[in-house]
């Protein structure tokens, strides 16, 4: 078929020509990614935390950890505000885990580093006690079994693997911007810092980006169902 005709019709017939008339016809600006729009794997809970309250925690964090620079200076940073009982330092593996993820085009899944027991992290980091975070921490276990909680960021222009984890996570969005999504099985959302929790099913595929000029910085705590 040639650009010119097809098979003797105009080309204002073609069907890719009609088909994108009617595409143009309609307004397909929207301004939901600046909002949060539930979907498949990414849901808001009732649960809901002060703002205000979570970003001072945040300044007390960076302050006790002697956190040099801005968050946003690394491809991604991770702080973990909770241990399993007595141990002071973290493994490596402990501030990422398991994940897997299909790498080239094979399209083959393989795993990426080791399984991380959820459950072990049961202790909240005494040099965090009392922030507003281990607020959030009680509230969290009271209602859910919790694993890992950690605050992280993602840097500026910048995103995570496609990739699935062994269990789900909750997001508590603490600063954003509206370039900020967060991707679950190809439902794109943006989660606004205003103390919601977010359900975010990451035993299916996933990312998470932040594709606007300002910070992107989430308490995140894995579900050790």
């Amino acid at each position: 078929m040639s650009f010119e005709q097809n098979n003797g019709d105009p080309i204002n017939s073609d069907p890719d020509v009609l088909q994108m008339k009617s595409w143009m016809a309609e307004d397909r600006i929207t301004d939901s990614v600046a909002s949060f729009v539930a979907g498949n794997g990414i849901e808001k809970l009732i649960l809901n935390f002060d703002i205000s309250k979570l970003s001072k925690a945040l300044d007390d964090v960076l302050k006790l950890t002697n956190f040099q620079g801005d968050m946003q200076d690394q491809g991604f940073a991770a702080i973990p505000l909770n241990r399993r009982p007595g141990e002071d330092v973290s493994a490596a593996n402990d501030l990422s885990g398991r994940y897997w993820l299909r790498a080239d085009d094979r399209y083959i899944e393989e795993p990426r580093e080791d399984i991380v027991d959820e459950a072990a992290f049961s202790e909240f980091n005494p040099m965090f006690k009392g922030t507003y975070f281990e607020t959030v921490h009680q509230e969290l276990t009271r209602r859910f079994p919790i694993g890992r909680m950690r605050i992280l960021s993602k840097g500026l222009y910048n995103c995570n693997s496609w990739h699935r984890d062994p269990e789900p996570r909750l997001h508590i969005p603490l600063v954003t911007n509206p370039g900020a999504l967060f991707i679950v099985n190809h439902h794109v959302t943006h989660l606004p810092a205003d103390g919601s929790v977010y359900f975010t099913d990451t035993r299916g595929y996933h990312t998470a980006l932040n594709g606007g000029e300002h910070n992107r910085i989430h308490l995140v705590a894995a579900l050790a169902y």
